[in-house]
């Protein structure tokens, strides 16, 4: 498979990303807890930003958005803050560093806008926390999730953040980030804003 395009999320690419969402949570359990409208579940809260990854077929193979949060996550007051979620990539298109692109692409958006970035994994996501600590974020706490598993069991959450890259000669490229993220990773997440992806 060639690598696929990633671009923003259309109104109509709602019906594809349900269908990978879906085979995701076939093979990965991800979301945890299917969600009740998957569609609504996709759209809210409501995404500053959403991109999918797309095929030469033109299906959607992966899936971010970000969602602007108030307040602060482990920073100074008034520091704008956005919350990556809904990040998935099917399994055909694993081992093609799409997960470590979407995240890319959010953290792009949010550089643009002197954003910081937060997170939650699942407890159990070793893989995914892997990923996203060779691409610079860190574990800032970790809580039990107001929600639970299927089985009716607690679910551990760990908090990840990265703050926003301000210009100048320090900065990584990007391209540098996503080779020393590239390797494949997927984890079982929560029926939140966790991932599975590679």
């Amino acid at each position: 498979m060639n690598r696929p395009a990633i671009r923003r999320r259309r109104a109509t690419d709602l019906d594809g990303c349900v269908a990978a969402l879906a085979e995701v949570h076939r093979v990965d359990g991800y979301p945890l807890n299917w969600p009740a409208d998957p569609h609504r579940w996709l759209r809210e809260p409501h995404p500053a930003r959403a991109w999918v990854a797309v095929d030469t077929d033109a299906a959607i193979v992966g899936h971010v958005a970000v969602h602007r949060i108030p307040g602060q996550v482990d920073g100074p007051a008034g520091r704008p803050t956005a919350e990556v979620a809904r990040l998935f990539v099917v399994p055909k298109a694993r081992g093609l560093a799409l997960g470590s692109a979407l995240l890319d692409r959010a953290r792009q958006w949010a550089d643009k806008r002197a954003t910081d970035l937060v997170l939650e994994l699942a407890g159990d996501g070793t893989a995914a926390a892997a990923l996203y600590e060779r691409a610079g974020w860190r574990c800032v706490g970790t809580s039990t999730a107001p929600w639970t598993a299927p089985d009716g069991s607690q679910v551990s959450l760990r908090h990840y953040a990265l703050r926003h890259r301000a210009p100048g000669p320090d900065v990584t490229p990007a391209s540098t980030a996503r080779r020393r993220a590239s390797r494949p990773a997927a984890s079982r997440s929560s029926g939140g804003s966790s991932t599975s992806i590679s």
